[in-house]
């Protein structure tokens, strides 16, 4: 299929010729966490993978995310799990305050065996792609500043126009290109069908640390709207984080000017700390601002296409699994079309089959809390807000409620697991 091809339901049959392939050639669009993640297992495999990141070289900073559960497991299984430990954080946990600074809540990171609010492995978005990259780039060819324009399909491959003019077939090609996915909207459909927006926005950015911060995140919540510091590891900065409801969101996502004036207009009159950390938006390297939003799909396949992470299963922020997703969803996704000799009708299905009930119990979180912080309104009687059950045998199904296979006699070019790492925050 085209750009240009509006026959989004159609089915692209993969003929008899489709299947087994020694050394398939597999293209992934999106060099976040999912991308390269992806590629690591891929080349491991026995794939040739090509990477294409639309931005020109890698995004720093960012929210930080968490591993928790089994995804440890994953970075084990990767040999990364030193490295990643290395570029953590080291968040010892989070405090919630009142606008005068008084303490009204700690949460430790050493909770919950490291799987709490705070998990013992936090580390920046844009840390985590980097460790990532490096892991994978002397084995996998990477492709920046240039993206998808076009992508057409049959029984034995894809042939794919990127927008610099060259011109490529693969064998399979996997979107793991984030919640705005282009690739997603070029075979499945607009990203309307999928995308579902959770009435709130996030934003977040470096600031010089002025404020004193140490090794513990601050939280301050006022009227449904949220302003945090969280430490990084460069002590001399911190990263700012802002919430807000919004019933809808109908701001560009690549227009940074309309998002910042957004976001003062949104926490304007807000107390604490805040209007010293909006002094720093227009100075900030590295903003970011979206909204909270899920994406549903029925199928994370189209014929050789296939989804992953963000793009096919969106849990929000708000579900704190967002990267175990995308580092389980890797792994599986790896596995399942190897142990199919390539065949992308069966490697895809067992990966589906696979990931479906994990992805529903992360997305589950996700709307519980984003329901939690539904203030209500100025007529609904006190008492009335929205009853939130928080259900730990889901919480269990959804940090730790699925089976990582061996994929015993599939091929693995990587070195031995690393042993797990186990370590306790301190105050």
């Amino acid at each position: 299929m085209s750009v240009d091809n509006p026959a989004h339901e159609q089915t692209v049959r993969t003929g008899e010729q489709g299947g087994a392939v020694s050394s398939p050639r597999v293209l992934v669009a999106g060099a976040s966490i999912a991308g390269p993640a992806l590629a690591h297992w891929l080349h491991r495999r026995g794939a040739e993978v090509t990477v294409v990141e639309r931005a020109a070289e890698l995004r720093p900073g960012g929210q930080a995310v968490d591993a928790r559960g089994v995804t440890k497991e994953v970075i084990r299984r990767m040999g990364l799990d030193k490295a990643v430990r290395a570029a953590c954080t080291e968040t010892a946990g989070a405090h919630t305050v009142d606008a005068d600074g008084n303490v009204l809540e700690i949460f430790r990171a050493d909770d919950d065996g490291g799987d709490g609010y705070i998990a013992e492995i936090e580390i920046l978005r844009g840390d985590l792609s980097r460790v990532l990259h490096d892991d994978t780039r002397d084995g996998v060819e990477y492709i920046f500043g240039d993206r998808i324009a076009e992508l057409t399909q049959d029984g034995d491959g894809v042939d794919v126009t990127f927008e610099g003019g060259d011109r490529r077939r693969f064998d399979l090609v996997v979107g793991a290109d984030g919640l705005h996915s282009a690739l997603r909207a070029m075979v499945f459909g607009p990203r309307e069908r999928f995308v579902r927006h959770l009435g709130h926005v996030l934003a977040f950015y470096s600031v010089p640390n002025e404020f004193g911060l140490d090794r513990w995140l601050i939280d301050y919540q006022e009227s449904g709207r949220s302003a945090g510091l969280r430490p990084i590891q460069d002590a001399t900065r911190a990263m700012a984080m802002f919430s807000f409801p919004s019933g809808d969101f109908d701001v560009d996502y690549r227009d940074v000017e309309a998002q910042k004036r957004l976001l003062r207009e949104r926490m304007a009159g807000m107390g604490w700390l805040t209007p010293r950390i909006l002094a720093h938006l227009d100075d900030t390297p590295d903003f970011y601002l979206d909204q909270v939003a899920q994406v549903v799909m029925d199928r994370w396949s189209n014929g050789r296409v296939g989804l992953l992470g963000d793009a096919a299963f969106s849990s929000s922020p708000m579900s704190g699994q967002g990267t175990g997703l995308a580092l389980v969803g890797a792994y599986l996704l790896a596995g399942e079309l190897a142990a199919a000799g390539w065949d992308p009708q069966a490697g895809f299905a067992g990966y589906e089959r696979r990931m479906r009930s994990f992805v529903e119990a992360n997305q589950e979180i996700g709307r519980l809390h984003a329901r939690s912080l539904t203030v209500p309104a100025p007529q609904v009687e006190p008492g009335t807000e929205p009853d939130v059950e928080w259900d730990l045998e889901l919480i269990e199904r959804a940090i730790n409620g699925i089976e990582l296979p061996d994929y015993a006699g599939v091929p693995d070019s990587g070195a031995p697991a690393e042993p797990l790492i186990t370590s306790s925050a301190k105050p």
